[in-house]
Order: C-alpha cells, then sequence, then structure tokens
C-alpha cells in the first residue's frame, strides 16, 4: 500500500502544474457602434522554453503580426477626453493608476500590471457627441504606461476576442 501511495505521489509530482489564468481588459465596441468595457481572460497556456536553455514558463501568443512599444507618461491630472484608440492597442500601467469610460458608462480604474485592450475604433458618434471612451488619470501624480500598438484589424461584437 504505502508502495502504491509513493507512487501516486510521483507521478503527481511529476505532472504539468494547471494552467494559469490571467485578465485583461477589453474596450470594444458593438455594431450599434457603443463601446463597452469587458473583463475577459487568457488562459490558452503552454509550458515551455522561450529561449532554451531557460527553463520554461507559461505562454500564450495571441497574435503573430507587427508592433509598436510605446512608453508614455501621462501628466498629473491628465485627461484624454472622448476619442477611440488610434490602433488595436494593449495598455500596461507602470506606475500610477487611470481610467477608461466606454460609452456604456462603465468606467475602470488600471494600476500597475493590469492589462486593457483598446479596440473600439469602430465606435460611433452617440447623441451627445461621445465616441470611443474617456481616459484619464486618478489621483494628483503622472501616470506611466507602456503601449503595444499592433496591425490586427479592429471588430466589432467580439468582446475578449483573444482568450
Amino acid at each position: 500500500m504505502a508502495a502504491a501511495i509513493l507512487a501516486i505521489g510521483s507521478a503527481c509530482a511529476a505532472s504539468e502544474p494547471p494552467r494559469p489564468t490571467m485578465w485583461y481588459w477589453h474596450n470594444w465596441a458593438d455594431h450599434d457602434g457603443v463601446s463597452h468595457m469587458t473583463k475577459c481572460p487568457v488562459r490558452d497556456f503552454d509550458l515551455k522554453s522561450m529561449s532554451a536553455p531557460a527553463g520554461p514558463q507559461w505562454q500564450d501568443r495571441l497574435a503573430a503580426g507587427r508592433a509598436q512599444v510605446i512608453f508614455t507618461v501621462q501628466p498629473a491630472h491628465w485627461n484624454g477626453t472622448w476619442h477611440p484608440d488610434p490602433k488595436v492597442q494593449w495598455i500596461i500601467p507602470l506606475r500610477g493608476t487611470w481610467y477608461v469610460t466606454a460609452m456604456d458608462g462603465h468606467r475602470v480604474a488600471m494600476g500597475p500590471g493590469e492589462v486593457s485592450l483598446g479596440e473600439d475604433q469602430l465606435s460611433r458618434k452617440d447623441a451627445r457627441g461621445r465616441v470611443g471612451h474617456d481616459a484619464g488619470n486618478v489621483g494628483d501624480g503622472p501616470v506611466e504606461l507602456m503601449v503595444i500598438q499592433t496591425d490586427e484589424a479592429p471588430t466589432v461584437d467580439r468582446p475578449c476576442r483573444f482568450r
């Protein structure tokens, strides 16, 4: 019996750990041109080395293509007013907190390490003149962001399209 328990324990130790789940906020537009914020999972991870002989790490490659990395520092009390994202872009706060308010009224504040996918290019001006999203800083300090603009084509009615 002890040998059987030891064998089961060894098999469990040698098996792959459970796949992780990470989360991002997706700012997307629906077929009526209204933007929304939806919390989305990233969970299609594979455990492999990114560059041998480095040890394996969980990786989920969402889309292959060209990208532009931009670091930005928004001054204290910055407000971007209503505007669509210039490109499909990933936004990661590095320092400070910023917010995004979608046309449907959903507001999300994001701090360091949180991730947002901006994809509201196909939103349309509403009766109040709003289009895209409103964004700005929370608090009295500047906000540092890393923005990764992609060559992805924007979509409609596809919240959480990257899983």
